[in-house]
């Protein structure tokens, strides 16, 4: 069976991985084009790139896949594509060239958080459960036939970037078990509960800014799902890691509770208060917020957000 796959991120690598490994005929790989990263802008290649260049398996990256994607798929005669955080969407052109069609392996429990940030949403709307589907594609936002399913647990304080590694392994191990089900005539197909779905957009920078009134539950899974991009920020601060804090005071949302180098910073919230353990100051690295208040003065009452200086 020859297959073509398409991915991007770590995430899309891991499954690009188990393929290789287990012996299947990968005859190309489409990725995103290239970017400069870092603050020499460098060109570097994305993880699905670096493992194709490394077991030479030809490399194809288009601007838009459904323009000019077409074309160099239709000569590789792929009989499956397979997909795993590509970022593209797939016009019914190119997912009529595969002869079996074209397998995703989405990042949640479909139909439940459909769209490109599914770990992120999860974590920020506080599921305790995730997981990761394989269903079949089709022109819609991951509204395909849904072939298997694995549940996977919700770590406490598990931030998305280590909630993706963990389910970017799991993906990979469920999209063999998917193939070989494929090969045996053994694989369930069902159509998607539309009645279960719902659907969540891309993420922006410019989403990560705390609302202080909320619940510090609320926010606390909302770090968790901000991390490590695009961020959760307040005052000009970028917020890493947090711990709820139970708290009946009347202050403002956003005063400043504690600030010491041996109890740490504490944040009131909506409701209750929101310990920051781990912090960024604008031109500094993330650190410890006990071992940054060893060197720098935040005053108890005030407000961490002032008005004045509040940070967009």
């Amino acid at each position: 069976m020859r297959i073509v796959f398409m991915g991007t991120p770590d995430y899309g690598a891991e499954s690009l991985k188990a393929l290789v490994e287990n012996g299947y005929d990968v005859v190309g790989v489409f990725c995103q084009p290239d970017k400069p990263s870092g603050r020499g802008k460098k060109i570097v290649f994305c993880p699905v790139k670096q493992y194709a260049v490394e077991h030479d398996i030809p490399v194809f990256q288009p601007l838009r896949t459904r323009v000019d994607g077409v074309e160099p798929l239709r000569n590789l005669a792929p009989d499956l594509c397979v997909t795993a955080a590509f970022g593209h969407i797939l016009s019914q052109e190119v997912l009529d060239i595969p002869r079996l069609g074209t397998v995703n392996v989405h990042a949640s429990l479909l139909p439940e958080y459909r769209g490109s940030a599914p770990i992120n949403w999860a974590l920020i709307k506080g599921e305790k459960v995730t997981g990761v589907t394989t269903m079949m594609t089709d022109k819609g936002m991951d509204t395909g036939d849904i072939l298997l399913k694995r549940e996977v647990t919700v770590l406490p304080y598990e931030t998305a970037g280590e909630l993706t590694g963990r389910l970017a392994k799991v993906g990979a191990e469920l999209l063999i078990e998917t193939l070989k089900a494929m090969e045996n005539g053994t694989c369930p197909r069902e159509k998607q509960d539309e009645s279960k779905a719902s659907y969540y957009p891309m993420l922006k920078k410019e989403m990560g800014k705390m609302d202080l009134s909320k619940p510090a539950e609320e926010l606390h899974d909302f770090v968790c799902g901000m991390t490590p991009w695009p961020g959760a920020y307040a005052g000009g601060y970028k917020v890493l890691k947090t711990k709820v804090i139970a708290h009946e005071g009347n202050e403002e949302p956003g005063t400043i509770l504690t600030a010491d180098p041996k109890q740490g910073l504490v944040i009131k919230t909506g409701k209750d208060a929101l310990k920051i353990e781990i912090m960024q100051a604008p031109g500094s690295k993330a650190m410890n917020a006990c071992d940054y208040l060893r060197g720098h003065k935040m005053e108890v009452g005030t407000n961490i957000v002032p008005v004045e200086t509040d940070a967009e």
